[in-house]
């Protein structure tokens, strides 16, 4: 089955169309309303130009001529109508007209007696009766009683006239009214067309600027104090987008080319120390000795190698983990004794003062402080004391790991948990570092709904806290089985 793609209008033509209907909408309604008001007082005209001519007719009849001398001038009465199809008719009740002026020899119609004031009086609108000829043409008919001042006797004057002329004028009207609609209509849609198109040349402006964004222009910003009022808020959100796309490029590029770096020692010495052995023959001890550094840089490639897969995953399973309540005093003293072997080798002591309970991940949990430690006895001062702290602040429960050493720079402090990032070259010197460590452990806090924090509270001191969530995030189940590998310090 072939589906047709039909391509969406442009707002350019969306948005004339609305206004062309809405043009012919507004001038119709208001041509309609004229025709009406027209016709409404073409017909209440005619009512009472029939009303006034019955009545005068009556007032004739009753005051001025008798029955005798109006059939004698039935000439007269014609040249008063002034209309070839006007109707008019005099006679008394029950007999034969005796003036008779019916061009088109139309029947009186026999309800019009109903309608007839039998005290003399001249007719209202009321009673004017509306009826149609054949060619559908209306024709209004009217009727008063007069009495003749010969005999006292009753005449029934009756009278009609056909609104043909009328109809021809307000047919005539209503075609004016239907062309000037779509006149108006074109009118309104071509001036529409070249207005919106024009209103929206801001977009194209927009849309030609965002064309010329590519990764090696991301500096590129649209001009948000140039855009009309109703974009400025779109251009500045497009800005702010372009902004974080700049920033994340630009870690992006350093993540690769820091891991490059990292990668390219382990993999130099392995291609060195692999042809050196080659080069010649050499005994067991020395192939057994190639082979053991070879392992240490393996085993450095493989630890570098976990370290990213790990990262790669906590940004994809942020749904994946297990929650349970950790003690913090049990865990950090087991942390604490854990290290001390690797602490007195630089004559560094554990402190732990820790109280209560904590809501996470036990293994991730344990991997995020483990990297703290490892980190704090590899850069703390020798002969230092490093301080774990776990206590409740706030809504939160803050694990802390302070140590003496060199001081940070605060401009270094939000990036100590990127990626492969080293404050200084001392850093960059530790050949068991990766840099991967504290990205780890912004990673697993991230997993957790918290947040890593480092500052220097004090000169010479150095302090690492997470800060987890007394509750579970709402993003997070309880219960769901971890995808994640938490092995011990990176």
């Amino acid at each position: 089955m072939v589906t047709w793609y039909r391509r969406p209008w442009s707002l350019t033509v969306r948005t004339t169309v609305s206004f062309a209907l809405i043009a012919c909408v507004v001038i119709g309604t208001l041509g309609a309303y004229f025709y009406q008001s027209v016709k409404a007082s073409m017909e209440a005209h005619a009512d009472l130009q029939l009303i006034g001519r019955v009545t005068h007719f009556s007032r004739l009849a009753s005051d001025v001529y008798t029955v005798a001398e109006l059939k004698h001038r039935p000439l007269l009465f014609e040249t008063m109508l002034g209309a070839e199809r006007d109707v008019l008719i005099f006679r008394r009740p029950g007999e034969a007209p005796f003036i008779r002026v019916n061009p088109d020899d139309l029947a009186v119609p026999p309800q019009l007696a109903a309608l007839m004031a039998g005290d003399g009086s001249a007719p209202t609108r009321e009673a004017i009766l509306r009826t149609r000829l054949r060619d559908g043409v209306p024709i209004y008919w009217a009727a008063a009683l007069a009495r003749s001042n010969e005999d006292g006797s009753m005449v029934e004057v009756i009278a009609a006239h056909p609104l043909a002329n009328e109809m021809q004028m307000l047919g005539a009207y209503r075609d004016r009214v239907l062309l000037a609609t779509l006149v108006g209509m074109l009118a309104a849609t071509a001036l529409a067309f070249f207005a919106i198109r024009r209103g929206l040349r801001p977009v194209g402006s927009i849309a030609a600027r965002a064309a010329e964004i590519s990764p090696a222009s991301l500096d590129v910003r649209l001009d948000e104090r140039g855009a009309p009022a109703e974009l400025r808020g779109l251009v500045g959100a497009f800005n702010a987008m372009l902004d974080r796309l700049g920033e994340g490029y630009e870690r992006l590029s350093q993540f690769s080319a820091d891991l490059a770096h990292e990668i390219r020692t382990p993999v130099g010495a392995l291609i060195g120390q692999t042809q050196v052995a080659l080069s010649q023959v050499r005994r067991p001890e020395e192939y057994e000795e190639v082979l053991e550094s070879n392992l240490e840089e393996l085993n450095r490639l493989g630890n570098i190698a976990e370290n990213i897969l790990f990262l790669a995953q906590a940004d994809h399973a942020r749904l994946s983990i297990e929650h349970a309540a950790v003690a913090l005093p049990a865990e950090l003293n087991k942390i604490a004794e854990y290290f001390e072997g690797l602490a007195d080798e630089k004559g560094m002591r554990f402190e732990v003062a820790a109280d209560g309970m904590l809501w996470a991940n036990p293994l991730l949990c344990r991997r995020a402080i483990n990297n703290l430690v490892v980190n704090a006895v590899r850069y703390g001062a020798p002969g230092s004391v490093i301080r774990l702290c776990g206590a409740r602040e706030g809504g939160s429960t803050v694990v802390s790991v302070e140590n003496q050493g060199e001081a940070i720079p605060r401009e270094q402090l939000d990036r100590l948990f990127d990626r492969f990032y080293r404050g200084d070259a001392a850093r960059s010197r530790v050949a068991e570092s990766n840099g991967l460590g504290l990205a780890i452990v912004q990673a697993i806090m991230a997993l957790h709904g918290g947040q890593a924090e480092a500052t220097c509270p004090a000169p010479g001191r150095v302090r690492f806290a997470l800060r987890f969530p007394s509750h579970l995030p709402s993003h997070l189940p309880p219960h769901s089985p971890s995808q994640l590998s938490p092995e011990s310090a990176a």
